[in-house]
């Protein structure tokens, strides 16, 4: 009978446990001042600087299910008002072991913040932190496979309708092993607004990188990281109605090494040109060798500040780039806890 009771005991503790829920908060940062001296590209030769911070409450129903809401505010050195965006976090997430579902407006940063420049440039960042849509990721000891739709412009009369689909995935054989392959791809459709004019055309921009990998981290004692990446970029244009698709291809290679505070990353990409609407534009043309010089600053506890000297050369050009970018993650704070 004791032990009946007992058990009864742990049953209702157990019972009551499961349906604690819990508000936790999270606060980022990101101050960034990035000077772009693009001879080849004279529009695009200025200087980002500023700095975002979004404060997010999370209410987590289990382990399993949590809603979030924040918001992630944008101000630009010497821009008035202070504050010129405020963009919205308000989203939905299921997690376990293996997956992750987001639906809403989310955070990009650990998530779609890993792609290639070629195909997702690196002022989304700064100017377009958020995914406003659908996100799935499936991932194991050896495997990793997302995929998210994420909508930049809703139709009206005047608007068009615009949405990215992509998707990334990675496969390791080896945990001990350094092969891997990765992939990327993405496509943005470009839609007419509710009322065409006649010069209104669909249009269909998006790129794709496949690459082969050795990641000889743990295997080496001289540098702290070394990986060397080798593969193919395509991408796709296509005007309905107006042009035939066009299919560009090209060869990219790259490298990367660390030790302590300091790192370069070189990449080398030559072939027909990528014309990708949201990738960097060096990737238009038919030879592009970009050296990243970098400097880890400061470190703390989430916190990084990193100083990175960029040379960008392109066929009769020799551009440079400085940037520094401070980023802070509070983490998940819980700071109240129900049960019922």
């Amino acid at each position: 009978m004791k032990k009946f009771y007992f058990l009864v005991l742990l049953t209702a503790i157990s019972c009551t446990a499961s349906f604690a829920q819990t508000v936790d908060v999270n606060f980022t940062g990101l101050a960034f001042l990035d000077n772009r001296e693009y001879k080849d590209f004279i529009p695009r030769s200025r200087t980002y600087s500023g700095t975002r911070t979004a404060l997010n409450f999370g209410l987590n129903i289990d382990s399993l299910n949590h809603f979030v809401v924040g918001v992630n505010t944008m101000h630009e050195f010497g821009a008035v008002p202070f504050f010129i965006k405020a963009d919205p976090i308000v989203y939905y997430k299921y997690e376990s072991k293996n997956w992750l579902f987001n639906a809403g407006e989310f955070p990009r940063a650990e998530l779609v913040d890993n792609f290639p420049r070629a195909l997702l440039n690196d002022t989304l960042m700064y100017y377009r932190p958020n995914i406003e849509g659908l996100l799935a990721r499936y991932h194991t000891a050896h495997f990793m496979q997302l995929g998210f739709i994420d909508w930049l412009s809703r139709q009206t009369q005047t608007q068009r309708e615009q949405f990215i689909f992509g998707e990334e995935g990675k496969y390791r054989p080896s945990l001990s092993g350094p092969f891997y392959i990765s992939h990327f791809a993405f496509m943005m459709h470009d839609a007419g607004a509710e009322i065409l004019l006649p010069t209104d055309h669909i249009g269909d921009n998006g790129g794709a990188e496949i690459k082969l990998g050795l990641d000889f981290t743990q295997k080496q004692h001289l540098l702290d990281s070394i990986s060397f990446e080798v593969g193919i970029l395509a991408s796709f244009q296509r005007e309905r109605g107006v042009t035939g698709a066009k299919t560009p291809m090209g060869f990219v290679a790259s490298v990367f090494g660390s030790y302590g505070r300091f790192a370069v990353f070189n990449e080398f990409d030559a072939g027909q040109g990528s014309e990708i609407g949201y990738g960097d534009a060096f990737y238009e043309k038919k030879f592009y060798d970009r050296l990243d010089l970098i400097f880890n600053s400061f470190s703390a506890k989430g916190l990084r500040g990193q100083f990175v000297l960029s040379i960008h050369r392109t066929p009769g050009y020799t551009s440079n780039q400085e940037a520094f970018r401070l980023t802070y993650d509070l983490g998940r704070k819980v700071i109240a806890t129900f049960k019922e």
